[in-house]
């Protein structure tokens, strides 16, 4: 698709302004009147007026019989678009070192959605969050695998949460690591019978470059450096709904992209 590149610099030199944008996004909660701007913003009517007026020559926003401004759809897309590009700015020194991987567009252009989020940094630090993930769980657990950390904390916790009748569903990557033991303790935990039980369920995917994991209320997200492995020493995690949306819907994209579970995979 071919772009309008001098449409698309105008635009976004429309919005080039802090006080634009800041009206933008008050208008996206709800309609304002000038004086209302002016009063949220701290600042003069006469300076909002001129921005308000560079606002409505873009068609950005819209005023209404009442005399309040709204969003117009083309400012309403502007603010459902500025959230992603803020995500990767925000964060601009980790994707100075990272990447997305394979990720597919249509979620790079709602990464906007991870924007309320805690860094968790150290591996150490990245284990523990991902076993209380697991430990918090209360209806299900969803994994996306490129190595499988079989501390003796998250395996007595994953064998709890299946004896409780916990779904738990895991994406492996053909390349996936997994400990020399792995194939002992499946044996002596008896996890064969909780796949039989259709508790676990478990795919596997050529290759994982994003790694998630969540429950039904938390989610965290792995992102690989780059080159291409992902970087278990830092998570983005959030309880936030807009958040886990995103992790949620990624991972049962992949899920149903994903074939039949190979053990042979793992033990070469």
């Amino acid at each position: 698709m071919d772009l309008d590149i001098e449409l698309t610099a105008e635009n976004f030199l429309e919005i080039s302004s802090e006080q634009r944008l800041n009206i933008l996004f008050l208008l996206n909660k709800k309609k304002l009147s000038l004086s209302k701007i002016a009063k949220e913003l701290d600042a003069s009517p006469s300076e909002v007026h001129r921005n308000i007026s560079r606002l409505l020559k873009s068609s950005l926003i819209e005023k209404d019989s009442d005399s309040n401004f709204c969003l117009s759809t083309l400012g309403k897309v502007i603010c459902l678009v500025i959230p992603s590009f803020s995500f990767v700015t925000e964060n601009r020194s980790f994707f100075e070192k990272h990447d997305f991987g394979n990720l597919e567009t249509k979620f790079v252009q709602r990464l906007g959605s991870l924007g309320d989020n805690k860094k968790i940094k150290g591996f150490v630090k990245v284990l523990e969050k991902w076993r209380n993930i697991h430990e918090n769980s209360e209806k299900y657990i969803f994994n996306l695998l490129s190595e499988v950390p079989y501390s003796k904390e998250i395996i007595e916790t994953v064998e709890n949460k299946l004896k409780s009748g916990i779904l738990i569903r895991s994406i492996f990557s053909e390349s996936t690591i997994v400990p020399e033991d792995r194939k002992k303790i499946f044996e002596q935990k008896n996890f064969r019978k909780f796949v039989k039980d259709g508790i676990l369920e478990r795919k596997m995917i050529k290759n994982i470059s994003i790694v998630t994991l969540l429950n039904e209320k938390e989610a965290g997200i792995i992102f690989p450096s780059k080159n291409g492995e992902p970087d278990l020493s830092e998570m983005f995690y959030s309880t936030d709904p807009q958040f886990h949306d995103w992790c949620f819907d990624f991972f049962n994209f992949c899920w149903e992209h994903s074939g039949s579970f190979q053990e042979n995979k793992l033990d070469k």
